[in-house]
């Protein structure tokens, strides 16, 4: 006899609507998180935008996600009271080739079924924001910010009181496939048995799906860390919407773009950058690089006014060109019930609630 039904590995924003969905549905379901509480590496340091869902090749699950996530996360912000604005972005071209760019990436949000876009031109975004430079914008009226502590914890509290048992400073160490299902060993010494599990491991997925027999290289699981460091405006914002870039070629990121929380402060960032091994420190070296940046999308700017700020990690699989997002029910790898959600970045946030419901629906047509 297993004890519990379902096992969520990570309780990262991911891992919390996971929860959350199957709650409704479920019961004997645990989480484990290796830190003392949820949501404290890639869900909490990170730019708390709701995505459109304009960036991502047409009929990926990162554009589909997106796109159905942003409408369930408003929904669930609506009902639950958590804080929100729908403030609305800009992304902005500078010269003759980037005007190119910038209808390719309008047609492709099209494609994405994302309503509320506008093309304008100079006086339309001089109009919406005086102090933003560029010739031709994308005027993105769903975008959006969030309190994604408030979300993460609206969630927690709700699987709580459905009887999701959250299992805090309990890394897995071990997974081992049994007649009833999987033996999951843990850094307090114990073991469970689950008979499905829910690879929602963040920055570690990787090996948590290695330490179930799959070779990730062999099913272009492996990930790569890619750190992106936040600066803070000290003056009042000179924006009240989001300001973008045209994003990198293959989305490698979205470029070092203008942002504003919900109270009002502005921030620039993030830059993008492989690493090694987490570290969350900003270089403050990096003041110079990150004006200059920003001057060619905002006039105004004060220099000395910039201070480092955060930074964040994302889990983004390796290989070439645009990678998707994971979110695989593993039984042609001889391991039924397992799924893996891997390589979930940006716009992972967004994307969360869309995510667990589909989750959800995956083990609902599997259980029966």
């Amino acid at each position: 006899m297993y004890d519990f039904k379902i096992a969520i590995i990570g309780a990262g924003v991911v891992g919390l609507s996971c929860a959350y969905y199957l709650s409704n549905f479920f019961q004997d379901i645990v989480v484990f998180e290796k830190n003392e509480s949820y949501g404290l590496e890639t869900s909490s340091r990170n730019s708390e935008v709701i995505h459109s869902g304009i960036y991502y090749p047409e009929n990926t699950k990162k554009a589909k996600f997106c796109v159905r996530g942003r409408r369930l996360l408003y929904n669930f912000c609506e009902r639950y009271g958590i804080n929100h604005a729908k403030v609305g972005k800009l992304i902005l071209a500078i010269n003759d080739s980037e005007e190119k760019e910038l209808i390719k990436l309008y047609e492709q949000g099209m494609k994405n079924d994302v309503e509320g876009l506008e093309v304008i031109d100079i006086v339309g975004i001089r109009r919406l924001e005086s102090n933003a430079r560029g010739r031709l914008a994308i005027y993105s009226k769903e975008t959006g910010i969030i309190d994604s502590h408030g979300l993460m914890k609206r969630l927690y509290l709700l699987s709580k009181d459905k009887g999701v048992l959250f299992a805090f400073k309990g890394e897995v160490k071990k997974i081992i496939k049994s007649e009833m299902g999987y033996q999951i060993f843990t850094s307090k010494e114990e073991s469970i048995n689950s008979k499905y599990i829910i690879n929602a491991g963040g920055l570690y997925s990787d090996r948590i799906a290695q330490m179930m027999g799959i070779n990730i290289d062999e099913a272009g699981y492996r990930l790569s860390y890619h750190k992106g460091d936040y600066f803070y405006y000290s003056k009042p914002s000179l924006v009240k919407r989001l300001v973008y870039p045209i994003p990198h070629r293959d989305l490698k990121g979205l470029g070092i773009h203008i942002t504003v929380d919900l109270g009002g402060r502005m921030k620039l960032g993030p830059d993008v950058y492989e690493v090694s091994s987490i570290d969350y420190g900003v270089d403050p070296e990096k003041r110079d690089m990150f004006y200059e940046k920003a001057t060619l999308l905002l006039d105004g700017i004060d220099r000395n006014a910039l201070f480092p700020d955060m930074s964040g990690i994302r889990p983004k699989l390796k290989g070439e060109g645009i990678r998707d997002f994971i979110v695989n029910e593993e039984s042609d790898k001889g391991l039924r019930g397992v799924i893996n959600l891997i390589g979930i970045e940006s716009p992972g946030l967004t994307s969360s609630l869309a995510i667990g419901e589909y989750v959800t629906n995956i083990l609902r047509e599997l259980d029966n």
